[in-house]
């Protein structure tokens, strides 16, 4: 049984990975551990969780800028904001259910993987939003970078490189991020009978349509029957989804003008504000693949190369899809077994077109033996081992979490 501490503090923080240095041991980084199986399983010495590192430290309504502990339960967060009207605009989604995991998530792990949700193509990942950065490094040393406001970063943006590096070089102990008020009202308006072709079209259509639109998506018609909200559920057909946010009187006029747009590609309907939360958040959260077996991969590629690379996998093995991001995003189910969780089919199917797959979920064999993350060039890998060693020379934070490489192993 692998041992479990939980620093109170920054202070216990250092103290903790500073020990652990001396020791020449090894350190799972998590806070409730919602997404601990996202990456390649670890064998560690120590368990380190955040969260006792809990609680909104600072928050600026009319700045537009919150503060807080890495620990700190994202619904907290999100439930302060939403008093003063305001959201985290990267719309993080929960894939805690999706993993079979605590769906319980953090700042922390939301930052330290670089998720976001269906407004992503519109308003950009966590990491766009990161102000500033308390951690402790592999080293042992703690270092601030960034700070409130957007224009005080000067020099290397340091914050860039910690989003997304799923705890393996830093640990953050405090995080700021930029905070925007949130649209009074929400449409959507989805047309259904497209298939994948048509509905890739209509998407890229909508997205360079003046009307601002923040998600788009196409789901088959296996998949909405999986769906809460009835209007999606019941109609028995594909469905091309967009959605538009903000003031009433735009939100409005912009959906008038959608409908009439969209009209003439098939049936049309409209939900409104509680069934596009509803229905955005089954987008985000990857609903439609939670109670189903299999890898489940996350793709992404130039929209223009969605529907081929789908063709090409579908046609190969059993599986099914749906789009995000106007459909720079595919979600795949492999639903065949496949000692690889179907690696060597989806990267053959990307590898022409230049785009990049993660495998988000599979047993945790099949996480061992190919690579989660999508393979880096030689330059890019050589680069991103120096800075590895920059920030963590021994390599004791989340071992061989982003790499198959070989490691040395610190596990007693």
């Amino acid at each position: 049984m692998v041992a479990v501490v939980k620093p109170a503090d920054s202070k216990d923080l250092e103290e903790i990975i500073s020990d652990a240095l001396n020791a020449q041991k090894s350190l799972e980084i998590s806070g409730t551990g919602s997404k601990s199986t996202l990456g390649h399983p670890m064998k560690v010495s120590q368990k380190v969780s955040l969260a006792g590192l809990n609680g909104i430290t600072l928050y600026e309504p009319e700045e537009l800028v919150l503060t807080a502990r890495a620990g700190t339960p994202l619904a907290d967060i999100e439930s302060t904001l939403a008093q003063n009207h305001q959201e985290l605009a990267f719309e993080p989604p929960s894939w805690g259910a999706l993993l079979g995991n605590a769906e319980v998530q953090t700042l922390g792990g939301v930052i330290a993987t670089n998720i976001g949700g269906p407004r992503r193509f519109r308003a950009g990942a966590p990491r766009d939003h990161l102000l500033g950065v308390s951690m402790v490094t592999g080293r042992g040393e703690t270092v601030k970078t960034g700070g409130r406001v957007v224009k005080n970063v000067t020099g290397y943006d340091l914050c860039k490189l910690i989003a997304g590096s799923y705890g393996t070089l830093a640990v953050a102990s405090e995080l700021t991020v930029k905070v925007l008020p949130a649209g009074d009202k929400i449409r959507t308006v989805l047309v259904s009978g497209l298939d994948a072709r048509e509905g890739v079209k209509v998407m890229t259509e909508v997205l360079a349509s003046p009307y601002d639109v923040s998600a788009a998506a196409y789901i088959t018609k296996e998949i909405t029957k999986r769906s809460d909200v009835s209007y999606v559920s019941n109609s028995n057909a594909t469905i091309t989804a967009v959605r538009v946010e903000g003031a009433a009187p735009s939100v409005l006029a912009r959906c008038r003008a959608l409908k009439n747009l969209l009209r003439k590609n098939g049936d049309i309907e409209e939900l409104h504000f509680h069934n596009s939360k509803r229905f955005w958040a089954e987008i985000g959260n990857v609903s439609p693949y939670i109670d189903e077996v299999g890898p489940v991969w996350k793709i992404s590629v130039p929209p223009s190369n969605a529907v081929e690379i789908v063709k090409t996998i579908c046609d190969k093995t059993d599986s099914e899809f749906y789009f995000d991001w106007g459909g720079g995003l595919i979600w795949v189910r492999i639903i065949d077994h496949h000692k690889d969780g179907g690696a060597h089919l989806v990267r053959a199917a990307i590898n022409s077109c230049g785009g990049h797959a993660t495998l988000i979920r599979a047993s945790c064999d099949v996480r061992s033996c190919v690579p989660v993350f999508e393979p880096q060039g030689n330059a890019v890998t050589a680069l991103t081992q120096r800075i590895k060693k920059g920030f963590d020379p021994a390599g004791i934070l989340n071992p061989g979490r982003m790499s198959l490489l070989p490691r040395r192993d610190h596990a007693d």
